[in-house]
């Protein structure tokens, strides 16, 4: 008999056996404590919230204030405060003991003084989980089953809260619930801080869609830049993770408004070897055609750059965020002295960038390298790269960004331009490192 996840919102859930269950009451329902396949749980929100699904931002964050592990009987309680709701799944690992919660992209934030009420679970540690996904482990002081687990879902404001009991069980019982879910392949160290990329390691990509939400960004014949840049970074993704030597994260993944430093912040977390934001300009009068490459300056190349910097920061502005430079002194020295470093490599980038789309056929802009202050390339400690893939006002281009064979061979080049720099860099760092 399967054990049923209950949410607000008839949700889908899995069950024991791979049996879909539903409900729409606001209870978690209990039950049996769980085989291994009720360890896993998803739940597809694109299907039973289609509606609220619209507001999903990139990261969902926990509120400390409002989540607590306590201690219940012989048992434990686990809360979770999100401010919104987040697909996700839980299962069991022996060797130590551990209830493992995995959600898709979680900040955080400090935990530390909400979860340490607990004598039944004697650690917990968060961090990553590969690309888009975040984790939390519970490290128990004796086997526990997770006898009840559910999200419910506010349905005003979209917020969710995350419930999960822990119950005795017995070391048999136990050992036959744990394991990772089939297909989940689990690292033996599964948390940990991002570190920089070694030879051999998977390049992070951290491909940033630029505009959406309220900011659709340029629009011409039908086209929004938001939605052409959204169309372009997943397919692009699909590229990089087909070629085995990339991972890949997006700062979003569908037509929701993320603010500029929140975009480099999702890059950060990820541990991104490099950033890449996707626009398509479009010019109210004049033409011009073909993909810029732009990379950090405080002077822009010249009159247009600047004007375009301005215009894509303006839309921050716009959705109330404020992105006057607050940094201190000793911050600002920080960041002066680690961006020394790192704007050569995104100068590096950039070429790279512009000679894999010449390769793949791109038609470029007459000066394809330019220099912008653009806020969403300030990240100190990741060379980024700005990329206008042409201009919609530019009928050619329009039509190109349509074209998705046309879109496949510059996804293609683009590839092609990443391995090629990150190999480079690699080289180069080996050689300041001696």
């Amino acid at each position: 008999m399967p054990v049923k996840f209950a949410d607000d919102a008839g949700l889908q859930s899995l069950g024991i056996g791979g049996t879909l269950c539903y409900d729409s009451g606001n209870e978690i329902l209990g039950g049996r404590p769980m085989m291994r396949a009720v360890a896993t749980l998803f739940l597809t929100l694109l299907l039973g919230l289609p509606a609220l699904a619209q507001d999903f931002r990139a990261v969902a964050r926990v509120e400390a204030a409002q989540s607590h592990l306590i201690d219940q009987g012989d048992g434990a309680e686990l809360v979770l405060a999100l401010t919104q709701a987040v697909p996700y799944r839980v299962f069991t690992l022996e060797g130590p003991d551990r209830v493992v919660l995995d959600f898709r992209e979680v900040a955080w934030g400090d935990l530390a003084d909400g979860l340490n009420a607990s004598e039944a679970v004697t650690g917990v540690a968060t961090g990553g989980a590969g690309a888009g996904w975040s984790r939390m482990v519970l490290t128990l002081a004796a086997p526990m089953a997770v006898t009840r687990a559910g999200m419910v879902t506010n349905a005003q404001d979209g917020t969710a809260m995350v419930r999960l009991q822990l119950d005795p069980t017995d070391r048999a019982g136990f050992a036959a619930a744990a394991g990772p879910p089939a297909g989940l392949n689990l690292p033996e160290a599964v948390l940990s801080a991002p570190a920089p990329s070694t030879a051999g390691d998977l390049i992070m990509v951290a491909l940033d869609p630029g505009h959406g939400g309220v900011d659709p960004g340029a629009q011409r014949d039908g086209g929004d830049e938001a939605e052409l840049m959204l169309i372009f970074a997943l397919e692009l993704r699909e590229v990089l993770l087909r070629s085995g030597r990339f991972d890949v994260v997006l700062t979003r993944e569908g037509d929701w408004f993320v603010s500029l430093p929140e975009r480099v912040t999702i890059a950060r977390r990820a541990g991104a070897d490099i950033f890449l934001s996707l626009h398509a300009d479009a010019l109210a009068e004049g033409r011009a055609s073909g993909a810029t490459v732009y990379t950090l300056s405080d002077t822009a190349s010249d009159e247009a750059s600047a004007a375009l910097a301005e215009a894509h920061d303006r839309a921050d502005l716009l959705a109330g965020v404020d992105l006057a430079g607050n940094d201190d002194e000793v911050a600002g020295v920080l960041i002066d002295l680690a961006r020394t470093e790192t704007a050569p490599r995104s100068a590096a980038l950039a070429d790279q960038i512009v000679a894999g789309l010449g390769t793949a056929g791109a038609p470029l802009y007459s000066h394809p390298r330019l220099e912008a202050g653009f806020s969403v390339l300030k990240a100190a400690d990741i060379p980024s790269v700005l990329l206008e893939l042409g201009f919609l006002s530019d009928s050619d281009d329009l039509d190109n960004l349509r074209d998705a064979a046309w879109r496949a061979r510059i996804q293609a080049g683009l590839r092609d331009a990443m391995l090629a720099w990150a190999e480079a860099d690699a080289v180069q760092s080996t050689l300041l490192r001696q």
